[in-house]
């Protein structure tokens, strides 16, 4: 079984776990401590928040400064529409950043926002029955 462990830095860990909890995100204990939490987003996949020096303990170079650039888009699948824009306000009211303008193609919708150290997020639901008509 393969998994997914996504590594992001953090500038407050405790305000991160906050703002992933307001979202509805859980957080496994076991590989958790003052120095990194691990977000539960599924099963196999897991999101790393690290503070900034336990980020800066695995690489080479400089953290990226999200207000310069985007250094990844960490899409996630929706069941609805709805959840989509669920998980968008749940992110808003708790301190995001709108990024950029819903995408909708009727088949697929997608919104995204930044988190608090600016990383995008962004939720995608996808009419699998209408994708594979066309």
């Amino acid at each position: 079984m393969r998994m997914i462990f996504v590594n992001l830095p953090v500038k407050d860990l405790k305000a991160s776990r906050s703002f992933f909890s307001a979202l509805g995100f859980t957080f496994n204990e076991q590989f958790s401590d003052e120095t990194a939490a691990c977000m539960v987003i599924d099963d196999n996949i897991f999101a790393m928040l690290l503070t900034e020096p336990k980020f800066r303990s695995f690489i080479v170079g400089e953290i990226s400064d999200t207000a310069k650039g985007t250094e990844v888009i960490t899409a996630l699948s929706a069941a609805s529409r709805a959840e989509c824009d669920d998980m968008f306000d749940k992110a808003i009211a708790a301190g995001g950043k709108p990024w950029k303008p819903a995408i909708d193609y009727g088949f697929m919708y997608g919104i995204s926002f930044q988190d608090l150290d600016g990383h995008v997020w962004e939720f995608m639901w996808m009419d699998m029955s209408a994708q594979q008509q066309a």
